[in-house]
């Protein structure tokens, strides 16, 4: 049916006031409307195009969100390489890169001085858009810098992404998505109301948005985004940096409005200082600033190294501080024994995370901070890193604070608690607290946890939370026991719904087959690791070999040594850790090593990972990899078999490249681990 005249027109006047309100809320932050009025309006045209589909165009407000989860992400290359800047700390940082880019442009022969222009650093997720003909036709992540996923359906979801642009150009663009701390506010409220867990910060939710296989998913965490850099583009490229943000602005991007020309290297300085105590102010976190030459022929001349372009530098934030109070001091029982201190802290959003504990280490480090119950303490946090308390501040105390002592017994079990030093003759020595009871059931309880993680058994759907319902209600007491959980018993227990009783038990039934070095790894022998579980379980093959070994045998073996020869001889001696190998042997089956990568594809394969991973941690993509019979090395050589790239990788990319050793991207990585 031929659609009437005066419909045609009505959608394209809807869509081209959509798309002004649209513009006007998401890019020029004010509201020319309100949500029900827009909303209404989105609906009178969504049910226009439902009636007439021949008039539905890729740009139209309509197309934001639309289709089924994807099964998978496709690979993209990249028209344009991405490239990543190099970090600088501190003011000497700085000046040393202002004294490189001077020196360098002197080597060209150009004597006049750059200027820079100073933006904010988002930290988000690098996002790269390819426009043909001023319709948006792909979305991707940085990837490799060459090769990225194809997350279109999901950046179409990002309003403040425009699907057409104000001119018809062929164009590529890149900028940051990210999500605002009060979407991200929002979202935890939610997660505690629904009681789930609440999301750890802003960055990694985005991140993981992005990544997600349904686009409804992503529409409804409402990701904002910048964009920044012009890659590609036909026409005359603006000749400064400062007048192509402009350009970008024009066409209908979100720029950020806070860029600033700077003259020298100390208005840059200062141009951070004040960003350092103006960043909260922002709905959005901000971990430094990005510093460019300005003048895009002095950029040309100055190219590119390896890695990073030297004409730009990102100047990152110090590592972020917060105060709160040490509300308490308890001890934590770790699987080793070891007794751990641990603050107890008002909870504080420091780096975008709520932190609400802080290790203390040990009775030593409670001694050099003089830390007591009831103090106010700086704590600090840098990206990832767990954070640590720095400093207390004594002239804040009352009186009323209490000091802490170090218990004589464990406060588990009760058993009177050892000393040892920790640290040899000519290094750092610290002494540590030590639970010597072998049934202290703080222990036990440490050791499921240690027993079900990636490192051992890898048993999904039974971490610490899910096992300790178990064992409080006695549906487990032994390792082996965990194979002998029935759906019935499951399902008497609250929040067991049936179909994650289901993937429970998949799960556990997955984990029934298992390498000799993770069935190690899962005893939690004292002294052995990940690396020696792996050395002892290539030498003996069996566990039945490894059982029987005296200790002169094992001391004499590579990487053991006498301390752990000891160790684990003494552990297969006792007979209550005899009995749980035995009751393990008769529920799993191990895998010998020599079975197991007998014909893979990583038999005799070394890999090499750099870069920030998405998909998986860095210690699941090793044990994914020595699970197929492959090694991993931390230094890339002429024997490296491939190196696996995530995002910023750092200079193991470069010599890689330099050798010409194959390179995977992680999409590339993941398809291989399938085949």
């Amino acid at each position: 049916m031929k659609p009437p005249k005066e419909v045609i027109t009505r959608i394209e006047k809807l869509r081209k006031v959509i798309d002004e309100h649209r513009y006007n809320y998401h890019v020029m932050n004010f509201s020319s409307i309100s949500e029900e009025a827009l909303d209404s309006l989105k609906k009178e045209l969504l049910d226009l195009e439902e009636q007439y589909p021949k008039l539905v165009t890729p740009d139209s407000p309509t197309q934001r969100v639309a289709g089924e989860p994807l099964p998978s992400f496709q690979k993209i290359r990249h028209k344009v390489p991405q490239w990543s800047f190099n970090d600088a700390f501190s003011e000497d940082d700085m000046r040393d890169f202002d004294g490189r880019v001077k020196r360098f442009l002197m080597q060209q022969g150009i004597t006049e001085n750059p200027t820079y222009t100073c933006e904010l650093k988002i930290d988000g997720l690098k996002i790269v858009l390819e426009y043909q003909n001023g319709i948006l036709v792909t979305g991707a992540t940085r990837g490799n810098g060459e090769i990225g996923e194809d997350v279109t359906i999901n950046v179409r979801t990002i309003e403040s992404v425009p699907l057409r642009l104000s001119k018809n150009v062929d164009i590529v663009v890149e900028g940051e998505a990210y999500m605002s701390k009060s979407q991200f506010d929002n979202l935890n409220k939610s997660q505690v109301k629904n009681e789930e867990e609440v999301y750890m910060n802003p960055r990694n939710l985005t991140a993981g948005t992005i990544r997600q296989l349904d686009p409804r998913i992503v529409a409804a965490r409402k990701l904002s985004s910048f964009i920044y850099d012009l890659a590609s583009f036909e026409g005359n490229i603006p000749l400064k940096q400062d007048e192509e943000l402009k350009f970008l602005s024009e066409l209908g991007f979100r720029v950020n409005s806070h860029f600033k020309i700077c003259k020298t290297i100390d208005d840059v300085i200062e141009y951070w200082k004040l960003w350092q105590h103006k960043k909260e102010q922002e709905d959005y976190q901000i971990d430094g600033v990005v510093v460019k030459v300005t003048e895009r022929a002095f950029q040309d001349a100055l190219g590119y190294t390896g890695k990073a372009p030297r004409w730009g530098i990102a100047f990152k934030f110090p590592a972020e501080q917060v105060t709160t109070v040490v509300e308490d001091i308890a001890l934590q029982v770790g699987r080793t024994g070891v007794i751990t201190p641990v603050a107890h802290l008002k909870p504080v959003l420091v780096y975008g995370s709520i932190v609400s504990r802080a290790t203390l280490h040990n009775e030593d480090e409670i001694f050099r901070l003089g830390v007591r119950v009831g103090d106010t303490i700086i704590l600090q946090k840098a990206g990832d890193v767990i954070p640590d308390i720095v400093e207390v501040l004594t002239k804040l105390r009352t009186g009323k604070e209490k000091v802490f002592h170090m218990p004589k017994m464990c406060p588990e079990c009760e058993s009177l608690l050892s000393k040892k030093t920790i640290g040899s003759k000519g290094t750092e020595q610290s002494a540590a607290l030590y639970c010597n009871n072998d049934r202290c059931p703080a222990k036990d309880r440490r050791r499921f946890y240690h027993f079900t993680s990636k490192h051992a058994f890898d048993i999904e759907h039974l971490g610490p939370k899910n096992l300790d319902l178990l064992l409080d209600k006695g549906l487990i007491a032994t390792f082996a026991d965990i194979f002998t959980l029935k759906k019935g018993d499951l399902l008497t227990l609250p929040r067991f719904a049936e179909k994650s009783v289901d993937n429970m038990l998949a799960a556990i039934e997955k984990s029934r087959t298992v390498g000799l070095d993770r069935f190690i790894v899962g005893l939690s022998i004292p002294q052995v690791g990940e690396e020696t579980a792996e050395d002892l379980a290539k030498t003996f093959g069996t566990i039945k070999k490894l059982r029987e070994v005296s200790e002169e045998t094992l001391s004499q073996m590579k990487g053991v040594g006498p301390i752990i020869a000891k160790s684990v001889v003494e552990w297969f001696s006792d007979s209550h850790n005899r009995k749980i190998v035995d009751d393990l042997l008769s529920a799993v089956k191990i895998e010998s090593s020599e079975l197991r990568n007998a014909g893979s594809k990583f038999s005799n394969k070394i890999f090499v990972l750099t870069g920030s991973l998405s998909t998986m941690s860095r210690d699941e993509a090793k044990s994914k990899i020595k699970l197929l019979g492959g090694s991993v090395s931390s230094s890339v050589s002429s024997k490296t078999s491939y190196v696996v790239v995530g995002e910023n990788p750092g200079e193991k990319f470069i010599e890689a490249q330099k050798l010409g050793v194959p390179i995977l991207s992680e999409a590339e990585f993941a398809d291989l681990l399938q085949l």
